[in-house]
């Protein structure tokens, strides 16, 4: 476990470098990410580059024992190339060029800037491949933020193309998987194909859906080409990039299999006031950030590459949110140890020093602009004086998996089938509803081998890959499926034979008819006596499998057969928890209820407690240990903010 900052010594006099390296390594710091935008000043005019500041700059922060993680600055390309090369920007879908002034101007599949970003990468790692203070190296910036996942330019037009055709071999084969007789939309050849934007009305759906997998299939092949310079010149050194909290245009399990260390970009607060939350929520967790927010991206990550870290977290208020509130004391703390306690390998705060100028004037960091330290550095320095204590931090495989699949939820988007409830939301609330149980979740692709998970949740995954329901049958997990699981096949089209439901090894049904529901409607489901709501979703299906509850009106909203069970609908939170205690005690699976407030995690043979609430809890009534020497970190009280640890 280390602890690092994102650093940007162009931004200040080189006067100050020495007394920031001295300072952070004073605070505990071991890593320190440059350069992921500095191109303008590695090449201030093309071919001509200007290397003695960058290499003062390293040369200062590897005196005081600092680990350089070195960004390649393709995210903003500078204004002369963008002058002499204006093919390289994205547009809109209308056609139109977006401009330069921000960042991530470029089109991935422009091929003048796919050989500028190799020039450009393999010009540093020359320099720097072998120097023996970079300890790892970052590309890019951010991939897909800004809608810059999306291009509408000529050379997007030409690869998707190419990639269509790659894919189909034969423009026929295109029309079929397209359903291009619909609407009179039948193509000659591939050269009539365009981008699906800017039409009249909707896009064929599965013409979208492509180009959902060919945005992140040329995302995935730009990280690819500067990735295979850096470890030909710096072989022996780490790659990473950094992903977006909540970003689903990218399928991270590609792209993770060019990486040593799958990295995110953590702003609990600042994406609580972005998210779609309720105004309750954003209320309840104003300081704090949404209890599931990060560990959810944590999980998801993590399952991504061999390893995972933090390279950007929120040490304060954020300039970019609608709305932007300062953390809580001690939330830093508990969401650096939140990282650790869920595998993080290192957590890198952003940013070190707060800038006076340009875009982010009002971002904090570790220092204010004029180097006075910020009041979030006492917790950074507790972290730092903590991790020593804890020593091996590895964790194991949890015993419940939910199953996160990108072309799902790229499907559920383009042809949702109403405008209330999308299928991210639904993974959340079964990945809180788990969490609030006091258990440990792993989130994994529909690829995935599921043997050795006691339960294993699909959260409407639309699309399933062939053989999935054997898999989960030979894992011999309880399974919870709900409502629009495997609903599409590949193509994004209705499935052939909808008698033998979505997952026919586990469950004989079919759905007869799918609504979406208004907010102001909802649906009474009754079990075990019980009377619950339910809303948003309804299907209504056939089975002669056991229903375990049903609509007011009659019809199965949950059934089961042996290990496998299918909620037809979106459940409110009390029958969401009686569902997953159920399928929990079925399991063999022990749960604590934890509230709505504490989250629980285990890692490297300690519980960790974590309290993201307003109110003092007694951790002793979730089985802790009443006596405060037996706790690592913590005491069997823990306030907002605060952090517990003891041996189990």
């Amino acid at each position: 476990m280390k602890l690092g900052v994102c650093y940007y010594p162009e931004h200040w006099p080189e006067a100050d470098w020495a007394e920031d390296a001295r300072m952070m390594r004073e605070l505990g710091l071991s890593l320190v990410r440059i350069g992921e935008f500095a191109w303008s000043r590695i090449e201030p005019e093309p071919g001509r580059f200007a290397w003695a500041w960058l290499d003062r700059a390293i040369e200062t922060l590897q005196a005081e024992g600092l680990g350089i993680i070195l960004g390649t600055p393709t995210a903003t390309p500078p204004k002369w190339l963008v002058d002499l090369h204006p093919d390289i920007l994205p547009h809109d879908e209308h056609g139109n060029p977006r401009r330069f002034g921000s960042r991530r101007h470029y089109c991935f599949s422009s091929q003048t800037y796919r050989r500028e970003s190799a020039r450009i990468t393999e010009a540093l790692a020359r320099r720097y491949g072998e120097h023996p203070a970079i300890a790892m190296w970052q590309t890019d910036n951010e991939f897909g933020h800004h809608g810059s996942d999306e291009s509408f330019s000529p050379d997007a037009q030409a690869a998707f193309r190419a990639w269509l055709e790659g894919r189909y071999g034969t423009v026929d084969a295109l029309n079929a998987a397209w359903g291009t007789v619909f609407w009179s939309q039948e193509y000659r050849s591939f050269a009539e194909v365009d981008l699906p934007g800017a039409a009249v009305t909707e896009a064929n759906p599965s013409h979208i859906l492509d180009f959902r997998r060919f945005n992140s299939d040329q995302m995935v092949s730009f990280h690819a080409g500067q990735e295979a310079i850096i470890r030909r010149l710096s072989p022996d050194r780490p790659v990473t990039h950094n992903f977006i909290g909540d970003f689903v245009r990218l399928n991270h399990h590609d792209i993770g299999k060019h990486l040593d260390i799958a990295t995110w970009d953590s702003y609990p607060i600042g994406l609580l006031s972005e998210g779609h939350f309720t105004p309750e929520e954003k209320t309840r967790w104003l300081r704090q950030g949404h209890p599931d927010f990060a560990a959810f991206n944590h999980d998801v990550y993590r399952g991504t590459a061999p390893a995972w870290a933090i390279m950007e977290q929120q040490p304060g208020p954020v300039n970019w949110a609608r709305h932007n509130a300062a953390p809580a004391p001690g939330m830093v703390r508990l969401w650096t140890w939140e990282a650790f306690a869920h595998g993080a390998r290192f957590v890198s705060y952003f940013r070190w020093r707060q800038a006076p100028f340009a875009q982010e004037q009002t971002h904090a960091g570790l220092l204010r602009w004029d180097r006075a330290p910020q009041p979030v550095m006492d917790e950074v320095r507790a972290v730092a004086s903590e991790i020593d204590a804890l020593g091996d931090m590895a964790r194991g495989r949890a015993e419940v998996a939910l199953v996160l699949d990108y072309p799902s939820l790229w499907h559920h988007e383009i042809q949702p089938q109403g405008r209330r409830g999308a299928a991210i939301d639904l993974c959340r609330l079964l990945y809180t509803g788990l969490r609030k149980l006091g258990l440990d979740v792993d989130v994994v692709p529909a690829t995935a081998d599921f043997a050795g998970y006691k339960l294993v949740v699909l959260p409407s995954p639309s699309i399933l890959p062939e053989g999935i329901d054997k898999r989960l049958k030979a894992s011999g997990a309880v399974v919870l499926a709900t409502a629009l699981t495997g609903c599409r096949t590949q193509e994004g089209h209705l499935p052939p034979r909808p008698d033998l439901g979505p997952l026919p090894e586990l469950l004989p049904m079919r759905m007869i008819r799918f609504e979406s529901l208004a907010p102001h409607i909802t649906l009474k489901v009754r079990t075990d006596g019980m009377m619950h709501t339910s809303g948003r979703w309804l299907e209504t299906i056939e089975t002669v499998a056991m229903a375990r509850a049903t609509f007011d009106a009659g019809s199965p909203a949950w059934i089961s057969n042996g290990h496998a069970h299918y909620l037809a609908t979106w459940p409110d939170e009390k029958l969401l928890n009686d569902i997953l205690e159920t399928l929990c005690a079925e399991a063999g699976l022990p749960v604590r209820r934890t509230g709505p407030d504490i989250r629980l995690r285990r890692a490297g043979g300690l519980q960790f407690a974590f309290n993201y609430g307003p109110n003092t809890v007694d951790l002793t009534t979730l089985g802790a240990p009443s006596d405060a020497a037996a706790y690592k970190l913590g005491g069997p009280r823990l306030s907002l903010g605060g952090v517990a640890a003891w041996p189990v």
